[in-house]
């Protein structure tokens, strides 16, 4: 039996909460909510997330949004199981928490950006601007030279194991290596970058969800 129910398009956003999930091992359901059809936009959707954002979890009658803030709460909430996704010490559950801010501020937004003008802006009939994805390739850039330099002295961002901080990266980031052509040098032209791509993108509970939920992609791809 499923212990909470995942709202949302099976790409994105949402792929950050079932990737949580699974690494800790908690049953769920994933309820589609079509993007391309408005369906975030209805009004039964709408009293769930009156923002018309995704992902959203119901776990009995509580119900919670936006993607970080249930990923903190799901660790918090399931924290018997066997995982270290917070750290187990007070510094280190601070340099975690620092880098999920780092990924909300500073790689989220030029990544989902270059998402929007590469990939899913094509199919939602949108024309490509050139400037503007020059301008998040450059910005992408310097904070990808500030993490190759993080993680030429850790494994992982907030240490040496790996937590919400890195897993909060993987449903962009596999946008940047998979469905951007030209695009992948980013993390491949960094080498502690990419070695830490390849290393939490291989693990099982990813890999299992990329099966699952493949990403829709543009005709170009």
């Amino acid at each position: 039996m499923a212990v909470v129910t995942v709202y949302g398009p099976t790409y994105g956003n949402p792929k950050r909460v079932i990737a949580c999930l699974e690494e800790i091992g908690i049953q769920y359901d994933v309820v589609h909510v079509d993007l391309f059809k408005g369906e975030h936009k209805s009004p039964q959707f709408l009293k769930l997330q009156p923002f018309a954002m995704l992902p959203v979890i119901k776990e009995g009658d509580y119900t919670l949004y936006e993607s970080r803030a249930i990923i903190r709460y799901l660790v918090e909430k399931f924290k018997s199981q066997e995982h270290q996704l917070m750290g187990t010490t007070i510094e280190e559950r601070g340099l975690v928490e620092q880098w999920i801010e780092v990924e909300a501020h500073h790689f989220d937004p030029p990544v989902f950006d270059l998402v929007m003008q590469v990939v899913l802006g094509p199919k939602m009939g949108i024309t490509p601007d050139p400037a503007r994805i020059k301008e998040n390739e450059e910005k992408l850039s310097r904070v990808l030279d500030i993490y190759e330099e993080r993680l030429s002295t850790s494994k992982y961002l907030a240490g040496e194991t790996f937590s919400l901080a890195d897993l909060s990266h993987l449903p962009f980031g596999h946008y940047l290596t998979n469905h951007m052509p030209g695009k992948e040098y980013l993390v491949r032209d960094r080498k502690h970058v990419s070695a830490w791509w390849d290393d939490i993108s291989a693990r099982p509970s990813w890999k299992k969800i990329i099966e699952l939920y493949p990403y829709p992609v543009s005709k170009q791809n």
